[in-house]
This record gives C-alpha cells, sequence and structure tokens, in this order.
C-alpha cells in the first residue's frame, strides 16, 4: 500500500493531472471517481489507485472491475482526494478517422477553433455524444481535453466520441469539404463564424445556451453533409 504523498507513483499521477507536456508525453491522463473510472475501457487502464477506506467499502466495485493486482493499487486515505481514480492511456485518431467515423451514415462533425475554456469543451464533448456526433476536430491552439476540468464536464463521453487535434486546421476544414463533409461556401451563408452553430437543431437542441455564455472565446461549428 502506498503510505506517502512522496512515492514516485503518486508524483506521477500528479504530473498527469497538472501538465499537458506530461500528458503529451506520456500519453497517458488520469480520471477520477467511480463513474469515470468505471466507464473506461478496460483495454486501456494503466493503474486503478483506489484509498483504503474506499477498498474497504466498495468490494463488489473492485470485483467488479475484474484488474489484475498489478493494475490496482491501494493507497492511504490522506494520499489523494478522490476515493478511486485510474491512468489510461490515450487513444489516437487522425483527420481521416474522423471522417471516416461515420461512414455507415451521414457524418456530424463538430470543429472547434481556440476554445480555452476546459469545462465548456468537456461540455461540448458530452452533448455532442447525445446529439450523435460522429466525430470532433479541434485546432491545436484550444484548450488541452485532457485537462481534468474537461475530462469531469466530459461524463465519460470522452472514451466514445472521436477527436483529433488538428494542426493545420484550415487544411483539415479542407479536406472535410474535398470528402463532402462539409459545404464551406453554403455554411458562410449560414452564419458559419457564429461561436455555436447548430445546423440539425432537432438532435442538438439546447446545447447552444450553455456553450456561448460568458464571452468565452473561440468558436465551434457542428458541421454535417
Amino acid at each position: 500500500m502506498i503510505t506517502s504523498t512522496g512515492s514516485s507513483q503518486v508524483k506521477r499521477v500528479i504530473q498527469l493531472q497538472k501538465k499537458s507536456k506530461i500528458r503529451k508525453e506520456n500519453r497517458q491522463f488520469v480520471v477520477e471517481g467511480v463513474k469515470m473510472v468505471c466507464e473506461a475501457p478496460f483495454d486501456r487502464i494503466e493503474k486503478v489507485y483506489m484509498s483504503e477506506r474506499f477498498a474497504t467499502d466498495n468490494e463488489d466495485f473492485v470485483k467488479k472491475l475484474g484488474m489484475s493486482d498489478d493494475k490496482v493499487e491501494t493507497v492511504a486515505d490522506n494520499v489523494f482526494a478522490q476515493g478511486v481514480m485510474a491512468v489510461i492511456n490515450m487513444k489516437e485518431y487522425s483527420v481521416d478517422d474522423i471522417i471516416k467515423a461515420g461512414s455507415d451514415r451521414k457524418p456530424l462533425i463538430i470543429a472547434i477553433e481556440n476554445l480555452q475554456d476546459p469545462g465548456n469543451l468537456g461540455t461540448i464533448v458530452r452533448m455532442a455524444e447525445g446529439a450523435g456526433v460522429t466525430g470532433i476536430v479541434i485546432s491545436s491552439n484550444a484548450v488541452d481535453i485532457y485537462n481534468p476540468k474537461t475530462i469531469r464536464s466530459t461524463m465519460g463521453s470522452i472514451y466514445r466520441v472521436p477527436f483529433v487535434y488538428a494542426a493545420d486546421f484550415i487544411g483539415a476544414i479542407e479536406l472535410m469539404k474535398k470528402n463532402g463533409t462539409l459545404d464551406l461556401a453554403e455554411r458562410r451563408k449560414n452564419q458559419l463564424f457564429r461561436k455555436m452553430m447548430v445546423l440539425n437543431t432537432a438532435r442538438v437542441q439546447a446545447i447552444e445556451p450553455e456553450l456561448t455564455s460568458g464571452g468565452n472565446q473561440g468558436y465551434v461549428e457542428v458541421l454535417y453533409s
């Protein structure tokens, strides 16, 4: 059992939580709480950490996880604020993956540029899943989707909605255009560059008011063919 905050494992988890650079280098991120740990894809869980009290009070949860002993670590109650947390391996997507994600139906893609509020990004991902979005393309200057605040706001949708950070954001838009996913000229006629552009209101109803308040920088578009 880990009893000290000075443990190398604890320090690593804290670094993954606090530093985007460390997350990118290790291709891993941290989730907290029963819901986020339970919904994590089994094959992407690197390590689960449980407080001693949580493990004692939630034996059924521990059994449900079905993790081998080397994948689960018990920690003293004073080490982490959350009773349970996990280190998760990132899943990689390309712009091509996002375009093809809706191959069995019409693509519904969200393009996000320069969005800086982590909570708003998480809310977009969460509501995108409910709206049937097939993928998200994010500009490289936007907030890190693996920011702990963003992850909490997704409420698990981060595991299920494909997304990619596009270094060449305009190029990604053009690629979608060439593949018939986006008719840019037609979208501009419909005020394309609003912060939140809802083109399929029946499926994305009520998403706009929550995300466009507070003078948040950047814009978000919902794009579909």
